[in-house]
């Protein structure tokens, strides 16, 4: 079965790995928003792709849920040192990734042949696109006025009500080559990853939305929010502040013209009839995913479905 993963941050990265495990690397796709992509010190920064790329390398910090595992923070220091703005974390070896791609994509190679360069060089098997090769940036609306994502997520650490989302750069923006073409697979999950931060950029790209309405496979969608808590993250707050239902029905509603089958926990179960009344197959299952065992568990289940 071919299957691919619309994918952001920490959820859609372990949800990558459970596929892989379940399936084998030529069968997944993953596609990862770009919208939080960022230039610091001169470095092209793409946390997602990161993620998604360590994780499925097995070089991820588990505990953090990004990063390496094992790292250190000499540069970091010696940047404070020199008078640098250090609120945004960069490890020693995650540096060394940042400055391939940076200067990859300055001598004109697009961000996903750059990525697939990194995954062939970590030895994930996965195909893994970036949605676009365009420039995209979220934005985020709060009271304190329009706020870069980063500075919103890591700077102020998601602290401030969420009261819009801007993508800018989305009506310009093509999907990168395959993403298209990814969507028609037999089997199309989007993540539990944040429906605001990490989905709705994929979905912005010009084209993107459209050919996974239009899609004849399977969609599948699995709520980032168990019990009325998002497992990471702040979907929760976000769902509130933007006025939809703080749970998986709300997100349910969200996706509703985009999936056929939702995929919610079992502390939500009570919840499975509202959603079917959407016009949803609904799948009760844990969503929790944990370690490998578990992620590869829940792919598993996934790649069940009827």
């Amino acid at each position: 079965m071919n299957v691919t993963l619309l994918a952001g941050g920490v959820g859609g990265a372990r949800l990558a790995h459970g596929l892989d495990l379940a399936l084998g690397a030529p069968s997944l796709t993953v596609v990862v928003n770009v919208g939080d992509d960022t230039e610091l010190h001169g470095l092209s920064i793409s946390p997602d792709i990161d993620t998604v790329l360590y994780t499925l390398a097995g070089l991820n910090d588990e505990d953090r849920g990004w990063g390496l595992r094992g790292e250190s923070y000499a540069t970091l220091s010696a940047l404070k040192d020199l008078g640098e703005d250090t609120w945004f974390t960069l490890g020693d070896r995650d540096l060394a990734t940042h400055i391939v791609r940076t200067a990859r994509l300055r001598d004109g190679q697009p961000l996903s042949a750059v990525t697939a360069h990194l995954a062939r060089s970590m030895g994930v098997g996965p195909r893994i696109l970036p949605v676009t090769d365009d420039r995209l940036a979220t934005f985020v609306d709060t009271p304190s006025g329009r706020l870069g994502f980063q500075e919103y997520f890591v700077g102020r650490q998601h602290a401030d009500a969420v009261l819009g989302l801007h993508f800018a750069g989305a009506d310009a923006a093509r999907p990168a080559p395959g993403v298209l073409d990814a969507l028609a697979a037999e089997l199309v999950v989007l993540a539990p990853s944040n429906p605001f931060l990490s989905i709705e950029p994929l979905l912005a790209v010009r084209g993107v939305r459209e050919a996974l309405a239009a899609a004849r496979g399977r969609r599948v969608a699995v709520s980032p929010i168990v019990g009325g808590q998002a497992i990471k993250g702040p979907a929760a707050q976000i769902l509130e502040s933007l006025g939809h239902e703080v749970s998986a029905l709300g997100v349910a509603r969200i996706y509703v013209d985009l999936v056929d089958v939702m995929v919610i926990d079992e502390r939500d179960a009570a919840l499975a009839g509202p959603v079917a009344d959407l016009g949803l197959a609904v799948h009760v299952t844990d969503t929790v995913m944990g370690g490998p065992a578990g992620r590869e568990r829940l792919a598993r289940e996934l790649l069940a479905l009827p």
